[in-house]
């Protein structure tokens, strides 16, 4: 199987290979694969094996080859596909298909990029295991006893079982990086505003993020440059230049200061992950980055802060979903009452219905103040604490997971236990900076450990080239035995 966007597009060059021989190479494997594993939710194989003919086409009649020519690409679910099945993991969009296509998506897909499917995900995005999809939890390919992380646990699974060479996740407490790390692959969320959010189906409007998973964080590099700058469909998405990625990518991080928050070491982080990342940065050092300690000191309330403005928000993008405007429509009979009720009872699973009462709740008469308007200054505590730290340091670096890859069912009946497992990473969405997950090493039970680094608005260079740099002098070989 393929391992990076640059050796396939030799073989392509050189005639080795061709994108459709490719394609069949992939939907064979997703054929054996998928239905232990659970990570597709819906395939593209007709169109894909159309549109590798035309890429091959292309190449034959000696025409350059775009940015991402054949490359094989899974999506997540709760981004639109024109003309496929996008369910956001719920019963209450089963049947829905797109008219339009998310920008980031269209952006890859012009860049030569070819759609093999759509991938599992925690319902509406909001889970971090993949077992709240209504349809099947997908399965972490290293263990398939064990969950793959959430919410894009399928496209992290995809490219770690390399049923897809990239994949695209999206990120609103950690839902790229954290299965990035339990499934032992690269996963970025960028900066908020770097990459359109045009056609991703709404959980958290100020926190959600599209971002890319791959083996390599020079693909990663790659289809961040294809999708990110200014979309004039997404209000929110930055002016801010892109800068050209790869060209950077190969440079030093000598001289380069890493800061460790002595927050992120304390009680609850596995004694085997905390030794991995200890040793991780110390490989840091050794390329020649300065480690100095920093602090965060109000992480501890990053959690409470998330699941307030996380579910105030779900609450109100997920009105929508109601049998009238969008979505499933019950088949009993009763009021226009008894009608949204009961299509929202049978719609939504138990995780999102949780998340809309709590949102609901926070956002009510007499609650609004001391629960919403509470969290959003909280919320400018922990950015404060960011950029207070960043003036000492170029990236902040930690664990992305404070455990390996759990057992599913597991946590299913100890929500708050399932919460904690992203406390190393809502913190980046809270305070909108650029977050990578890589894979460091492997616990005794072998199963993938994940660094994590942050990096001030804008500098997912620093990201790129941190993470490049390691990978070149520690080269993390394994891969599930599959």
């Amino acid at each position: 199987m393929l391992d990076s966007i640059a050796s396939y597009h030799e073989a392509l060059r050189a005639g080795t290979t061709t994108v459709r021989a490719t394609c069949d190479t992939y939907f064979e494997r997703i054929e054996r694969l998928n239905p232990s594993l659970g990570i597709y939710l819906a395939l593209n194989r007709e169109a894909a094996e159309a549109r590798a003919e035309g890429i091959d086409r292309e190449i034959s009649s000696g025409r350059p080859l775009r940015p991402l020519a054949g490359v094989p690409l899974a999506v997540k679910d709760v981004l639109s596909t024109k003309g496929l099945r996008t369910t956001c993991g719920s019963r209450i969009l089963h049947e829905y298909i797109p008219p339009f296509t998310a920008t980031a998506v269209s952006r890859l897909v012009e860049a030569g990029a070819v759609i093999l499917g759509k991938t599992n995900c925690d319902e509406f995005a909001m889970g971090s295991s993949n077992e709240n999809s209504a349809f099947q939890a997908a399965r972490n390919p290293w263990n398939p006893e064990c969950v793959p992380g959430g919410s894009s646990g399928g496209s992290a699974a995809a490219v770690a079982a390399r049923l897809a060479l990239v994949a695209l996740g999206t990120d609103t407490g950690g839902s790229v990086r954290q299965p990035a790390s339990l499934c032992g692959v690269v996963g970025l969320k960028p900066t908020y505003g770097r990459v359109s959010r045009y056609g991703l189906i709404a959980f958290g409007s100020s926190l959600d993020h599209v971002g890319p998973l791959s083996l390599r964080a020079a693909d990663a590099a790659r289809l961040l440059q294809v999708m990110a700058g200014r979309d004039p469909l997404d209000a929110t998405s930055s002016n801010e230049p892109v800068p050209d990625y790869l060209a950077t990518i190969e440079h030093s991080v000598k001289g380069l200061r890493v800061g460790v928050p002595r927050e992120y070491f304390s009680k609850g982080l596995d004694p085997e992950v905390s030794e991995a990342i200890h040793a991780a940065i110390d490989r840091l050092a050794g390329l020649g980055a300065e480690i100095v300690e920093v602090s965060l000191p109000h992480s501890e309330y990053a959690i409470a802060c998330y699941y307030i403005i996380a579910t105030a928000e779900a609450s109100s993008n997920l009105a929508r979903f109601d049998g009238v405007r969008f979505g499933h429509r019950t088949r009993r009979r009763g009021s226009l009452r008894e009608m949204y009720k009961r299509t929202r009872d049978e719609g939504f699973g138990p995780e999102v219905k949780r998340r809309i009462m709590l949102g609901t709740y926070v956002l009510s008469a007499g609650y609004y103040d001391a629960y919403y308007a509470k969290a959003q200054r909280v919320r400018t505590l922990l950015r404060r604490d960011f950029i207070k730290a960043f003036e000492r340091c170029d990236v902040i670096a930690g664990p992305t997971s404070p455990t390996v890859a759990f057992k599913l069912g597991e946590k299913a009946d100890d929500p708050l236990s399932m919460y904690l497992s992203d406390i190393y990473t809502i913190t980046a969405n809270l305070a909108a900076i650029p977050g990578i997950s890589f894979p460091c090493g492997v616990s005794g039970s072998g199963l993938p450990i994940g660094l994590q680094l942050q990096a001030p608005d804008f500098r997912e260079e620093f990201l790129f080239r941190f993470t490049h740099q390691y990978e070149q002098t520690y080269p993390f070989n394994a891969e599930p035995n599959i």
